[in-house]
């Protein structure tokens, strides 16, 4: 039940705002095993499959600026819900036959995209109590997450149904998107009030702020959010190409079980890390990512890829929520909208290059080469991780919120 106590998490603001990025969400997660078959039945080859992907990331990473800086200038509600509907219209394109047209659109969508991710990591700072943010951000990240339980075996079920097919999977995916808006546009009126003295706004020339694509607090929370996601594409969109070519033809469980470890393991493992530290959970978050790039290289049948992908997500279920958190901590609450387009903007440009880094390695490789290379990559960034474990406490751990600590040294 929501309330509006100033340490509870359930508040009326957070119930809506995270109904609002699960039907935002819901829309993605069906078209993650949709466009790759789509755009496979139009001829296109794995590589161009990546590159309709990658059409997502490029344009949600080129807006990040100009979306943080409308954020905190106008309204942090106001970016997630234009998003939203953005989203929801650029879907339409798909009814093109065209791979071009499919490109477009997700192109399109990632503009939505951006909105949708900044406007709401800016909220859920805003949100948050401080005293639980990596709960907050676990179960908000969980949320998030929760439409990959079963929205993409729906989204197969629709494309083989005799009533269905991908134009129906469209208008479906289309259709989530505004019934999100409508659902956030109910948030700004139980946003909570600023208490004390207000923050002093950013004196950076508004066009320096639009062209200052990094935030500098929040560069290492989104590097390392990058890394964790760099390999997903693998498990959510290639992974049904991989199962086709193994013969595997009802591959909907591995879509349920996933999504229900991403489910479950966000908000119980982003909780652990207010306890355990950020560094440690990132760390156990690259390793089980690791090993399950390495099992689902080595097994050839759907019960094994349940299990490689199942490990997967718990790994980056924990490394995700625990990057949010970390991110929240360093945001700068005068910049908060530019510091969580910043973070946000790890997610598509690692899809983005992650897809594009697939769809070449599968056509050079082989998809089980494709998941030794992406379990190598990963076994780097874990690496970088340990080396760099002290740099991720700065504020978590007995120094205070990053307001806290610019006061002690002015």
């Amino acid at each position: 039940m929501a309330t509006d106590k100033a340490d509870s998490i359930w508040t009326r603001a957070f119930v809506l705002l995270c109904a609002a990025q699960f039907l935002g969400y819901a829309s993605h997660s069906m078209l993650a095993p949709a466009l790759p078959l789509y755009v496979t039945q139009l001829g296109g080859s794995p590589f161009m499959v990546g590159l309709v992907l990658a059409a997502f990331a490029v344009t949600s990473v080129i807006v990040r600026p100009l979306v943080g800086h409308w954020v905190d200038r106008w309204s942090d509600a106001g970016v997630m819900n234009w998003g939203l509907l953005f989203q929801g219209a650029s879907i339409f394109f798909c009814f093109i036959p065209l791979a071009g047209a499919a490109m477009l659109a997700n192109g399109l969508r990632g503009i939505g995209w951006a909105g949708l991710n900044a406007g709401g990591y800016a909220l859920l700072a805003l949100t948050a109590p401080e005293t639980r943010r990596g709960e907050a951000s676990g179960l908000y990240s969980g949320v998030q997450g929760s439409p990959a339980i079963l929205f993409p075996a729906f989204a197969l079920w629709l494309i083989a149904a005799p009533f269905g097919g991908f134009a129906v999977v469209f208008a479906v995916t289309a259709l989530f998107p505004f019934v999100g808006a409508a659902v956030g546009g109910l948030i700004s009126r139980h946003l909570p009030r600023p208490v004390g003295p207000s923050l002093s706004k950013d004196s950076t020339p508004w066009w320096r702020q639009i062209f200052r694509f990094v935030e500098r607090e929040v560069f290492l929370p989104s590097l390392l959010l990058f890394w964790l996601n760099l390999a997903l594409p693998a498990l959510s969109n290639f992974s049904v190409l991989y199962a086709r070519e193994l013969g595997i033809l009802n591959f909907a469980p591995f879509f349920i079980v996933v999504g229900l470890t991403s489910l479950l393991g966000r908000p119980l493992l982003g909780r652990l890390s207010d306890n355990i530290g950020r560094s440690r959970s990132i760390a156990a978050g690259l390793t089980l990512e690791v090993i399950g790039l390495v099992l689902i290289a080595m097994v050839a049948n759907l019960f094994g890829m349940i299990c490689a992908g199942a490990l997967f997500m718990a790994g980056n279920a924990i490394g995700s929520s625990t990057a949010l958190a970390f991110a929240v901590e360093r945001a700068d609450p005068t910049r908060r909208g530019k510091a969580m387009a910043t973070f946000s903007m790890a997610y598509p440009l690692s899809y983005g290059l992650g897809s594009l880094l697939i769809g070449s390695a599968v056509e050079s490789t082989g998809y089980a080469g494709m998941y030794w290379l992406l379990a190598a990559l990963e076994a780097v960034g874990l690496i970088f991780m340990l080396m760099n474990g002290a740099r991720v406490e700065p504020y978590g751990q007995g120094r205070g919120t990053f307001q806290e600590t610019r006061g002690a040294k002015s």
